[in-house]
């Protein structure tokens, strides 16, 4: 009875390792961002002095940011909230962030909408532009390098799906 049951479990082994395994689905590729020509070009849509910005500079700067954002869509939020679609967002609105109530009520009660300068506004100083802000960044005091940043924050987040 031993030597059945061997001899089925070998030809079952042997006939599954012959076999054609089934075509595996093309796996779809990461959405790809904007071609360097298509980032020049929204650059140059941009208000000034923001469509002269040096993105190659902006993306740098962003590397203060990373560590408590994410900026691709459906991503997680972090110690601060994903940034992806944060351009026309209202100010503490973003649904699954905890925000803080000064920040709710920069929206709300300020009226502030996410744009290029209130952006560059609460880059500068956060803690004075929304008293009470969990966000614990001392702000980009350079200019040229909120410019950078804040272009490059648009058009990585323009067109994306």
């Amino acid at each position: 009875m031993m030597r059945v049951a061997m001899t089925v479990l070998t030809a079952g082994l042997l006939l599954t390792a012959c076999g054609e395994k089934p075509a595996s689905a093309p796996k779809a590729a990461p959405p790809a961002g904007p071609t360097e020509a298509e980032k020049a070009a929204l650059l140059a849509t941009l208000p000034a002095p923001y469509n002269t910005a040096d993105l190659t500079a902006g993306e740098k700067a962003w590397n203060k940011c990373r560590s408590c954002h994410t900026l691709v869509e459906g991503g997680i939020n972090m110690v601060g909230p994903n940034l992806f679609g944060v351009f026309g967002r209202v100010a503490g609105s973003k649904a699954d962030y905890q925000f803080s109530d000064a920040m709710k009520a920069h929206g709300t009660k300020d009226k502030v909408t996410w744009d290029y300068a209130s952006m560059d506004d609460y880059l500068t100083h956060p803690q004075s532009t929304v008293p009470g802000t969990k966000m614990g960044f001392m702000g980009l005091k350079d200019e040229t390098e909120r410019h950078n940043l804040i272009a490059w924050l648009k058009v990585e987040t323009t067109g994306k799906k």
